[in-house]
């Protein structure tokens, strides 16, 4: 039987997004590969013919927007142009957007699995390191060239927005989360010296555009 041309590719993609929402909710120990194709609509015995195993999957699942223009973002009312000359405003309220924080199956991957990563192999550590990494390089190109830290100051954007929403999401009550977010954003704005004036916590769907694989509710 023949199928269309993009066929395997589009069938991979939905393996890949299946797994990235249950691991995203899981973990990585908490869902077999059967889990999985059963959320992508596709029999079990078919996974082996897109990839060795679920290590294998996991590596994939780990891009982000940051790295994959066509990764299918869904805070939901939120949009980030990373060929922007504001990304890295527009980075930081959408990372800590009460969107992202609520939207536990479509995280970005370094605040739902850092746990899993660190007991992976070095593959998929490395691929962790570089959506850190491109995060990093998105919110560099946004702070005033002319400062001589912007890599320290950029490092420590990413790991305030990173950890902002792991914490937010651990507290018990929505009025302590929201004060924590908004706390992280502060400081994170006051840091790139961007634009705090801004404000409102209004719906968030992300779409990143822009070549810039160096980054979505905006708050």
């Amino acid at each position: 039987m023949s199928y269309p041309k993009g066929h395997r590719a589009a069938i991979r993609e939905k393996i890949i997004e299946s797994a990235r929402r249950l691991f995203n909710r899981h973990g990585f120990d908490g869902v077999s590969v059967k889990q999985i194709m059963s959320g992508a609509g596709l029999t079990h015995g078919a996974f082996y013919g897109y990839f060795k195993g679920k290590s294998d999957l996991y590596t994939e699942v780990l891009g982000c927007f940051f790295t994959d223009p066509n990764w299918k973002n869904r805070w939901e009312g939120v949009e980030v142009d990373l060929a922007g000359g504001d990304a890295g405003t527009q980075i930081v309220r959408a990372y800590l957007s009460r969107q992202h924080v609520e939207d536990v199956e479509n995280s970005c991957p370094m605040v739902a699995l850092p746990v899993d990563v660190r007991r992976s192999g070095r593959p998929v550590r490395v691929a962790f390191e570089e959506v850190f990494k491109a995060m990093v390089r998105a919110l560099e190109s946004s702070i005033d060239p002319k400062g001589l830290d912007n890599h320290d100051r950029a490092q420590a954007i990413a790991a305030l927005c990173i950890g902002g929403v792991v914490v937010a999401r651990a507290l018990r009550s929505e009025e302590g989360a929201d004060a924590l977010r908004s706390a992280c954003m502060a400081v994170a704005l006051q840091t790139g010296d961007w634009d705090m004036t801004a404000s409102g916590d209004g719906g968030s769907r992300v779409r990143a555009r822009g070549p810039r694989a160096t980054g979505s509710r905006a708050a």
